[in-house]
């Protein structure tokens, strides 16, 4: 594995070379050079048993530096680059009127062309001050598929989370390239019916709770035709926009020729805002923010920024963070990193498939989903088989991923039931520009060894369940 230098294949270079006249036997390998580096911490397996019984089987409840390998969240924990450090040091702090803010606004104006932005501290946050403004008691938010704080976010106002993701999103072997798209006939259904209780629709670009795959252009387009019809605003969760307009430019029609900046203002062009998790696609380690193209609403928003988040020109932000997030949301547009990065996650799935570890299929753009129902096929959903298998990956390997099933879905607020997923996965979410390749060559070894040991896995349940996002603080036990 270590000789594989692509996400290709196993000696697999860029087709077309460097695009300056280079050559296609040039290999993928990181655009960028190493300077500065983190000392990480081995510990035995015996430790590893010690450590997770005492954060009661929960990853959440490790020490980091317990943790060899990290791929918890992809969530602010990018390493930044020097010139976003360099940017630290030009932060405005000014309470109001903060330079930094404008140098902001213009980025965020300049790639995805939606001029109004409300700064918050993340992007539940973002997700805090749009739905306090829009969504009340009764309404519906259809979503492809909402991820935890959304949902919980939806919820915390007494609506309804609704997810529309297609059929094809729940098959975890079909190589569909677009598995994000949401369903356009069930979107049209509910906005025909229940059109009237309907605030926005909100997509979420890579769809993260469905194994972080994108949504075609295509779907975003009838998406936004279907909504102007009904004269519903489109809102996009746009945490990974720059991974999903890779996926475009690679597997859509017509779109490979089209630069990235230019695949990203026509994704946006077909939505009225966004709400955006800077500590993913901004590559910073804090940070989020609201974009609109209403002025309107943006006046509306902004009563609650300053309520819950700070100032609209800082929101809960130093200026040094606004500054690094300006930075970061030009360098993700570089196609370069966007191939290195999408070739990473994809270089760890094709290890752990050809190991036999049963995965999500396609890889999608910024995590490998195991398959926890066929790698544990003696665990009912009941037993919560995430959860189980997150659990001996840290034991085996010091890997920490994270369960995405019924965990994270909690329970229904109507019966007060666990809502059992049809996809029970464990993410292993891949931080960017942090890991080598031999680092994912441990996360493939430490499952494999799992795998040929899943006979003997028990599975859980909960011994604490804190009654929302329950995923983050819960303790569990063994069955």
């Amino acid at each position: 594995m270590a000789g594989d230098r692509s996400g290709a294949g196993p000696g697999a270079t860029s087709p077309g070379g460097t695009g300056d006249g280079e050559p296609g036997w040039w290999p993928e390998v990181e655009p960028f050079r190493i300077k500065a580096v983190e000392r990480i911490r081995r510990t035995t397996r015996a430790e590893r048993e010690r450590l997770i019984e005492e954060a009661g089987l929960n990853l959440f409840g490790l020490r980091s530096e317990d943790v060899y390998i990290d791929l918890l969240t992809d969530s602010g924990t990018s390493a930044m680059s020097d010139n976003q450090w360099a940017g630290l040091m030009v932060g405005d702090e000014a309470y109001a009127g903060s330079r930094s803010f404008y140098a902001l606004r213009d980025a965020v104006e300049e790639t995805m062309g939606l001029p109004y932005v409300i700064p918050t501290h993340q992007g539940r946050a973002a997700e805090n001050v749009l739905f306090t403004t829009l969504v009340r008691e009764g309404h519906i938010v259809p979503n492809n598929m909402h991820f935890d704080t959304t949902r919980a976010h939806v919820e915390h106002r007494k609506a309804e989370a609704l997810d529309l993701a297609g059929p094809w999103a729940y098959d975890p072997v079909s190589e569909v390239p677009f598995k994000g798209d949401i369903d356009l006939e069930a979107l049209e259904r509910v906005l025909c019916e229940r059109g009237a209780s309907v605030p926005l629709v909100l997509l979420t670009v890579t769809c993260n709770s469905g194994g972080g795959q994108p949504v075609s252009m295509a779907n975003l387009r009838a998406t936004s035709d279907i909504c102007r019809r009904h004269g519903v605003p489109l809102f996009l969760d746009a945490a990974r926009f720059a991974e999903n307009a890779y996926f475009i430019k690679r597997r859509e029609p017509g779109y490979g020729s089209r630069t990235i900046p230019d695949i990203v203002r026509e994704m946006f062009a077909y939505a009225d805002g966004c709400t955006m998790s800077g500590k993913k696609d901004c590559l910073t380690n804090i940070g989020g923010f609201i974009a609109l193209r209403d002025p309107d609403l943006y006046q509306r928003a902004t009563v609650w920024a300053v309520l819950f988040e700070g100032f609209p020109t800082y929101g809960g932000l130093a200026g040094r963070d606004m500054e690094a997030m300006a930075r970061g949301l030009r360098e993700v547009l570089d196609e370069d990193y966007l191939e290195y990065r999408t070739g990473q996650v994809a270089y760890l799935g094709r290890c752990l498939a050809e190991a036999g570890v049963p995965i999500i299929e396609p890889v999608g753009g910024h995590a490998v989903y195991l398959d926890a129902l066929r790698f544990l096929p003696g665990l009912g959903r009941e037993a919560l088989p995430g959860q189980a298998l997150a659990v001996e990956l840290y034991i085996e390997g010091g890997v920490r991923g994270v369960e995405i099933g019924t965990v994270l879905a909690g329970r229904d607020p109507t019966t007060g039931l666990d809502r059992y997923p049809r996809l029970e996965m464990v993410r292993l979410a891949v931080p960017r520009r942090v890991y080598t390749r031999q680092h994912l060559e441990v996360v493939v070894e430490a499952a494999r060894r799992v795998l040929a040991r899943r006979d003997g896995i028990r599975g859980l349940a909960f011994a604490e369940e804190p009654p929302v996002l329950r995923h983050f603080t819960a303790r569990f036990r063994r069955l």
